[in-house]
């Protein structure tokens, strides 16, 4: 495996714990993941938490709004035992409990799930917590919203994030990819995150021509992991951070 290679578990390592819990950043991290990325939100009284969805029905079946509720009437529901008995009982933990988590050396993508209200009370959390800010990278489908978080955390690598679809009749994929390379080049962004099925040889090379670093998601096949080393990507965002590690070793 290439050493340059940053393999970064997708929600924790959300294939074998539950997503965006304290359970799933640490398994991450006791898997060997250089990096996790997680999904942030704020809530009614200035909390940011991890939750990919506004509603918190898919994961805990309340149908709770994440911006609608306080941090306490979120932290009565149970946000594990839809994974398995094991895992019961596990809250919602805020961005100060996994920034609690994170080793030397290794790198927070913290997804803004929300508008940029959440930019200052997230520079807050990441200005009060014992990391180098380098280690925090802000992403987003929202320029305007990373825009206003790299205002509060210049320090910190921002990438913009895009999901593709395919139209199966034409084979053609939408939105625009080169529009969205072009648009975090404007910015000054340090790099996209794109969806990997996305990505072929002459996108890859728009991107290294744009001047911006290339991470992409979500990989959980070895075959995949390998076509897109062989373009060059050296961030790999995948659900199996130690599986996906061994394999490719192996």
């Amino acid at each position: 495996m290439p050493p340059s290679l940053e393999i970064t578990a997708h929600r924790g390592a959300s294939h074998d714990a539950p997503e965006n819990t304290l359970a799933a950043v640490e398994l991450a991290w006791r898997q060997g993941a250089d990096a996790v990325e997680a999904d942030f939100r704020l809530t009614r009284d200035g909390h940011v938490v991890a939750s990919h969805d506004d509603s918190t029905e898919r994961i805990a079946g309340v149908d709770l709004r994440v911006h609608e509720s306080s941090l306490a009437e979120l932290r009565e529901l149970d946000f594990g035992g839809w994974k398995g008995a094991e895992f019961a009982g596990l809250r919602i933990p805020t961005l100060d409990e996994v920034l609690a988590t994170l080793p030397p050396g290794k790198r927070l993508y913290v997804e803004i799930k929300c508008g940029s209200e959440i930019a200052e009370p997230l520079a807050v959390a990441v200005r009060a917590a014992d990391v180098g800010h380098e280690q925090i990278v802000p992403i987003c489908f929202s320029a305007a919203v990373l825009i206003a978080t790299r205002r509060l955390l210049p320090e910190s690598p921002t990438y913009l994030v895009a999901e593709f679809l395919c139209d199966r009749r034409t084979d053609i994929w939408y939105p625009d990819a080169e529009a969205i390379v072009a648009e975090a080049a404007r910015a000054e962004f340090s790099g996209v995150a794109l969806m990997a099925a996305r990505v072929d040889e002459p996108l890859a090379e728009t991107v290294r021509q744009a001047g911006l670093d290339l991470s992409v998601w979500t990989v959980d096949s070895v075959e995949e992991a390998r076509r897109l080393m062989d373009l060059g990507v050296r961030r790999i965002t995948t659900n199996r951070p130690g599986w996906l590690r061994g394999r490719i070793e192996g």
